[in-house]
């Protein structure tokens, strides 16, 4: 325990959560002084250097501008998302990090558990598919495009040189097909083993952080009517995440392998090929389907486990499943190695097939997923948006930015080996012709896009307009000024425009799974590219299919080399590894429950660290409490608060300022952040109070279902402060939106009338402290 001079009370505490982007401690504790209170370079408290020690003295010896108020602490976790420049790289994985955000868009259950547990395997599903989506993009590349078609062709391997080896032509060692396959196999290969190695390196450095372990509260609400994240369980997903891990990884080697077995069993099966070689053939099969079955059952056996820290592995699973797909692996490719004179390389692997029914099960998955969500929420309508559909539809768009990704590299790379001919138009270097069709499609979602842009500029426009006349009201005796009226109505404007996302991603979403239908059904009927399939067609229908096919392909590659262009600007630029980890920030907020490969959650990471630090420092020191949370940190600041024992909560206020709590969160993952949790969490907190402005394009008020909303939530701040020059603010006071609120005066009006409200505590005896000791939960293995 720590003893205070004088028989004082205890201190009160601050503790500030930053919001997207990051910031330092000296820019949020206001001092260019500042000393580490706990935590290392990734996450970590910190205060000013004069308050290191304010514990031990009274609060007339505190020297500062806050010395009458709480002891301010920051934490800063920034580095989580946005620290280290080789993390920009994580952009790759948008597709795998879009898919694991769908698991946790599901609307509401209502005693749905079976409804719900369908939902979840069916997300675990697609997320299967888009691994082996890009695992088979990247065999395209390698072993169609570079070893089978250009090594094969001597026009094309011959203006190559890092190809002579390969070519035929030579007649070397390497020059038969099945060999060429298989030493093409090693990128591919490698690209499996980095995913792996990224997931695992990822999960000790951001997530392997124990939550506290406690018995059970019994002056609690039962744990079956509580919101899920307040489960022990919610912030460790240890066990799912290595099944997954094991799951992806033994998928990503046995695909790599179903591009070896099926060219070379298709050669062994003609007349006159070894029987031995077509038994090893049909061997192989056996083993590549057996493990396609053992890893889609793995994925479907079990998801998460919230209600209790899991801390156990299946080591059997973790450790078998991916040795046992490379030990199929390393037999396809002795298999594809083995002589076979006769072999030559003609037309194209078997890819358009794979892809196709890649795209088929998608979509099969997806609309079974759309099926589940309207289940849920017609048990359980609110405001969730798309009708419940926001889950199915993000998972449209995370196959979509998969196939953008395959894709675009395979197009790109057939138009740098066949020297910029159109893929598909002549005997010349060739994707597979669904990859054509769906960038085919790609323009006219851009239209799409185009006409959405223009219908959403028109709507800022008019509610501006609407705005203008009420502006003034706001600053009464103001003289008016038609340009700063003008501005803070625009401002206004387009802050609202958050809240029509959902007409944006519907949409698309269904345009992009009708589109890839389309696609799906013209590749597999026509078997050829668009320009070849509309000849004979009207002179305007062809014409147009020509454009499409000829600007979708460029547009397929340019979004893949934007990705990777920005990504090494990002290595270079802390402006723009700031910009990438806004984007990290929304994004990675939650567990990896869906997808493995997706970049790691750093609030599994964020929460326990909050948590251990409300309770062991009230448990400590007996003192009030208040946890101020701006942006995304008053969600960090929020799933802190509901993991925290009850006796801490009830010394704890909570201030979260810039909130998408209920805006974004509340709408697009009603599961967990919606009217009921949030009234349960305002319910069992002592007091909350939310600051917010009608110019904030993220934040905004909680609005309550029980009608308690303001006990919760200010009246919207003013913003600008001052609308002219005043004796306050000689020089025109900025339009803040999202940011600076402790800025505004009643930032300190409302903290200090949430330390009124909590009750005076005394310090904890001796003893007590002792009692407080917690124990760590970290599992061993």
């Amino acid at each position: 325990m720590t003893a205070r001079k004088g028989g004082a009370p205890p201190p009160d505490l601050e503790l500030l959560v930053h919001g997207v982007g990051g910031t330092t401690p000296e820019e949020m504790l206001g001092d260019p002084r500042t000393g580490l209170v706990t935590g290392d370079e990734t996450a970590a408290v910190y205060r000013r250097a004069d308050d290191i020690d304010a514990e031990q003295r009274p609060p007339e010896d505190r020297e500062g501008p806050d010395r009458d108020g709480p002891i301010r602490e920051a934490y800063v976790w920034c580095n989580l998302t946005s620290g280290n420049s080789s993390r920009a790289l994580w952009l790759l994985l948008l597709p795998f990090m879009v898919a694991n955000l769908a698991h946790w868009m599901r609307p509401p259950a209502d005693r749905r558990e079976r409804t719900v547990r369908t939902y979840g395997l069916l997300v675990r599903l697609v997320a299967l598919t888009l691994t082996v989506l890009l695992i088979a993009g990247a065999c395209e590349v390698a072993l169609d495009l570079v070893a089978w078609q250009c090594a094969g062709s001597a026009d094309c391997a011959g203006g190559k040189s890092w190809l002579g080896f390969l070519s035929p032509e030579n007649h070397g060692w390497w020059s038969q097909p099945g060999r060429r396959l298989a030493l093409a196999a090693v990128l591919p290969g490698a690209l499996t083993g980095l995913l792996w190695y990224l997931s695992n390196r990822t999960w000790s450095a951001y997530e392997a952080s124990p939550p506290l372990e406690r018995p059970v509260d019994e002056s609690a609400p039962e744990a079956g009517n509580r919101p899920a994240l307040c489960l022990p369980g919610f912030w460790y997903g240890r066990r799912i995440v290595a099944r997954l891990r094991a799951a992806h990884t033994a998928a990503g080697f046995l695909t790599i392998a179903a591009g070896l077995i099926l060219p070379t069993t298709t050669y062994d099966r003609e007349p006159g090929g070894s029987g031995l070689q077509d038994t090893a053939g049909w061997a192989l099969l056996t083993l590549l389907c057996a493990g396609a079955v053992t890893v889609v059952a793995v994925v479907c056996h079990r998801g998460r486990s919230e209600c209790k820290v899991d801390g156990e592995l299946d080591r059997l699973t973790i450790t078998a499943l991916p040795g046992a797909a490379l030990a199929v692996l390393a037999l396809s490719v002795l298999y594809a190695g083995w002589s076979r004179p006769g072999w030559v390389s003609t037309d194209q692997l078997p890819g358009n097939e794979a892809f196709c029914a890649i795209a088929i099960g998608e979509g099969a998955l997806i609309v079974t997923m759309a099926v589940c969500a309207l289940v849920l929420h017609r048990a359980a309508p609110g405001r969730t948006p798309l009708y419940g559909l926001a889950g199915p539809a993000v998972a449209v768009l995370a196959c979509g930015l998969g196939a953008v990704l395959a894709g675009g590299v395979a197009q790109r790379f057939a138009d740098w080996l066949d020297g910029g001919g159109t893929p598909g138009e002549g005997p010349g270097i060739a994707p597979p012709v669904l990859l054509t069709w769906l960038a085919t499609a790609i323009p006219a979602l851009l239209l799409v896009l185009v006409v959405l842009l223009v219908i959403f500029t028109v709507r800022v426009w008019r509610v501006r307009n609407r705005l203008l006349p009420t502006i003034m009201d706001g600053y009464p005796g103001e003289r008016p000024d038609a340009v700063r009226t003008r501005r803070i109505a625009a401002t206004i404007a387009r802050a609202g425009l958050t809240d029509s996302a959902p007409w944006i991603v519907g949409p698309v979403a269904l345009l992009t799974l009708l589109f890839g239908a389309l696609a799906v059904t013209a590749a597999w009927v026509t078997d050829e590219v668009p320009g070849r399939a509309a000849d004979g067609a009207p002179g305007a229908v062809d014409a147009a299919a020509q454009t499409a096919q000829a600007l979708g392909s460029w547009l397929m590659g340019l979004a893949f080399l934007m990705l990777v262009t920005f990504a090494r600007r990002a290595y270079r630029s802390p402006s723009a590894r700031r910009t990438i980890g806004i984007l990290w920030d929304v994004g990675t907020f939650w567990p990896r429950a869906a997808h493995p490969f997706a970049p790691p959650c750093y609030a599994e990471r964020a929460v326990p660290d909050l948590t251990w630090r409300m309770e062991t420092w009230t448990r400590r020191h007996g003192g009030r409490l208040v946890i101020s949370g701006h942006s995304q940190g008053s969600v960090l600041a929020a799933a802190a608060v509901w993991q925290v024992d009850h006796r801490t909560r009830g010394q704890v206020a909570l201030l979260t300022y810039g909130s998408p709590l209920e805006r974004l969160y509340g709408r697009w993952f009603p599961a967990y952040f919606g009217p009921t949790q949030l009234l349960s969490l305002h319910g069992e907190v002592r007091c909350w109070r939310n600051l917010w402005r009608y110019t904030d394009p993220i934040g905004g008020p909680i609005k309550l279902p029980d009608g308690s909303g303001p006990e919760v939530d200010c009246d919207a701040l003013k913003d600008p402060l001052a609308y002219g020059r005043t004796t306050e603010h000689p020089l025109p006071a900025p339009i803040l939106g999202h940011g600076d609120y402790q800025a505004d005066p009643a930032f300190d009006r409302e903290r200090a009338g949430l330390l009124a409200r909590l009750p005076e505590q005394a310090p904890p005896p001796a003893e007590e402290e002792a009692a407080g000791q917690m124990s760590s939960g970290r599992s061993s293995g």
